[in-house]
């Protein structure tokens, strides 16, 4: 890659408070394949979006200038900034690096064309490297210009980041040290049924909470309140506990909960078991029985995966199962992954993360990559 222009997607999608970066996770796990560049001499260009803008053009609260102003500070090095994504900017500014040196291109999706994966943006796009490198596996579920287009137009290869998580989610998918426990949480049950479906294939334990825990209730028979459940997905619960049953999977449900009257951290509460939910109150977290159970069978565990959040950990009266699954996996001997999103987000809240084994920088990607999807962005690099 010496004197090589080497356009690299990275997912630099970081929370901003006003020009602040307040979490740089993504940003960090992205380092070791741009200090890689740096240091063998190439001239690294940066791509990334940030937020959801409208796709018409520059919107400041959408702009990558902030993160380039902190990427200099992490690196220890000048970040320059294209104004542009593709325009003269752009160009100039890549135009102008030398060996060694890093850029970063204003936010892909200023251009609505980015997300339309049209071949003029990403040829454009293309023209601005002579090697494409996809380092952002949190957005490789989506086939975008500058995640698949740009494929077409230059030699593809993977990141060492893009490269760590599908080795680590393919091991685990396929060679995982048994007992396999799976831990899924989030507030629907719509949203994880094809994970559900593809984890009772491969787990020896799958352990449920979050909201999508009382959709499972009722299609055992119990009365959930008002708590948050989606009648549509009853049927299919309990078609879900059947397949685990017929493949000897055991499904860990909570038999306490933590209620509220209210969905507000200073709401009344009261903790009951599964079957004595008040009529009027919603569970919005594990109850202390529940948690101890779930603690138990992660601690059994040699390998370990585990996606959304036991209750509503945002609250801290209702995080304390959340938290307890987070100390359960940073206790635990076995090999401990933990899927993105929310999961990661938790972890992190509560200083969580020292002896988990890896933690995914894509919650959406992750998911769909244990689906068995095709990943646009990973399927690119093995077309290269």
């Amino acid at each position: 890659v010496a004197g090589k222009r080497v356009l690299c997607r990275v997912d630099f999608n970081v929370p901003l408070d006003g020009t602040t970066v307040t979490d740089d996770t993504r940003i960090r796990a992205a380092l070791p394949t741009i200090e890689s560049l740096i240091e063998r001499g190439a001239k690294v260009v940066l791509c990334s979006h940030l937020g959801r803008p409208e796709g018409t053009g520059y919107q400041a609260e959408f702009s990558l200038k902030p993160v380039a102003e902190y990427l200099s500070k992490v690196l220890g090095k000048p970040v320059a900034f294209a104004e542009d994504t593709i325009g003269e900017s752009a160009k100039a500014t890549v135009a102008s690096l030398g060996n060694g040196d890093v850029c970063l291109l204003e936010n892909l999706r200023f251009d609505k064309r980015e997300k339309k994966n049209d071949p003029e943006f990403a040829k454009e796009l293309a023209s601005l490297g002579d090697i494409y490198v996809n380092d952002a596996f949190g957005a490789a579920h989506r086939a975008h210009a500058s995640t698949a287009g740009v494929a077409a137009f230059l030699p593809a290869y993977a990141g060492a980041l893009m490269t760590k998580e599908v080795t680590t989610l393919t091991s685990m998918l396929d060679k995982p040290n048994h007992p396999f426990v799976a831990i899924l949480g989030g507030s629907k049950v719509s949203d994880k049924v094809a994970v559900i479906d593809a984890l009772i294939d491969k787990c020896d334990s799958l352990i449920i909470g979050g909201g999508m825990c009382f959709t499972f209730l009722v299609a055992q028979g119990y009365t959930v309140g008002t708590s948050l459940m989606e009648q549509d997905w009853v049927e299919r619960a309990a078609q879900m506990l059947e397949k685990a049953k017929a493949q000897g999977v055991s499904i860990l449900l909570p038999s306490d909960v933590v209620c509220a009257d209210a969905f507000a951290n200073d709401a009344n509460t009261v903790t009951c078991g599964v079957d004595a939910i008040p009529s009027d109150m919603m569970g919005l977290d594990i109850g202390p029985a529940t948690t101890k159970a779930y603690a138990e069978a992660i601690a059994g565990a040699k390998t370990v995966f585990w996606n959304g959040p036991m209750g509503v950990f945002e609250m801290d009266n209702f995080a304390a199962g959340t938290k307890a699954i987070a100390e359960a996996l940073n206790e635990c001997a076995g090999t401990t992954v933990v899927g993105g999103g929310d999961s990661a987000a938790a972890a992190r809240k509560f200083d969580l993360e020292a002896n988990i084994s890896h933690i995914s920088t894509g919650g959406g990607a992750s998911l769909e990559f244990l689906e068995g999807k095709v990943l646009p962005g990973v399927a690119c690099l093995l077309d290269a």
